[in-house]
């Protein structure tokens, strides 16, 4: 297992949640509902309570120990709030050293750039601290803003999927792309 890291931007902290998070997930969750709807899975309404927040923490922390999947929580400076989220999932080891990225930002943060102060910042933890050699990244060919900050972060792309993920409960497209370890 890595240690759980702990990683600092100008304006965030980004770490593992801990159970005593449960409750600033859950308004996370409440307050962005509308504005997440549309890029993610439907939710079932138990997914926006304390019990399942307190869960997905506990899930979270597993995979982070069991080197499967590392779920960073943006946090502001005085870990009042969660910002965004950051998601390096379904890590494979061994000759792929890969792994999903996936990410989520507060409708109130969106548009000021700390997306991409965020995913910098993970990366370059992903990259040395777990050592991985491959960043994928998935986004629905509509959502113009992923396109974007992808393309800056340096992602390339690497193919087209038909009906890859069920977002909002339709089957959807997806662009994958891809960021290969800086130096190989």
């Amino acid at each position: 297992m890595v240690a759980s890291p702990i990683l600092q931007t100008p304006r965030t902290r980004i770490r593992l949640a801990g159970q005593a998070d449960a409750a600033k997930l859950l308004r996370y969750r409440v307050d962005n509902r509308e504005h997440l709807a549309p890029w993610e899975p439907l939710r079932e309404p138990a997914y926006y309570t304390l019990g399942h927040c307190a869960k997905t923490i506990a899930d979270g922390r597993d995979n982070a120990m069991h080197d499967r999947g590392y779920p960073l929580f943006v946090f502001d400076h005085a870990e009042e709030a969660i910002l965004a989220t950051c998601t390096f999932a379904n890590i494979v080891r061994g000759a792929f050293q890969a792994c999903h990225l996936g990410y989520g930002v507060d409708a109130r943060m969106q548009g000021q750039g700390l997306m991409r102060e965020v995913l910098e910042t993970g990366m370059a933890w992903a990259f040395g601290e777990l050592r991985l050699h491959r960043i994928m990244a998935n986004y629905l060919p509509r959502n113009e803003r992923s396109a974007k900050l992808l393309a800056s972060l340096g992602f390339e792309r690497e193919g087209y999927a038909k009906w890859y993920l069920q977002i909002a409960g339709v089957w959807e497209d997806h662009i994958l792309m891809a960021l290969v370890c800086p130096g190989g």
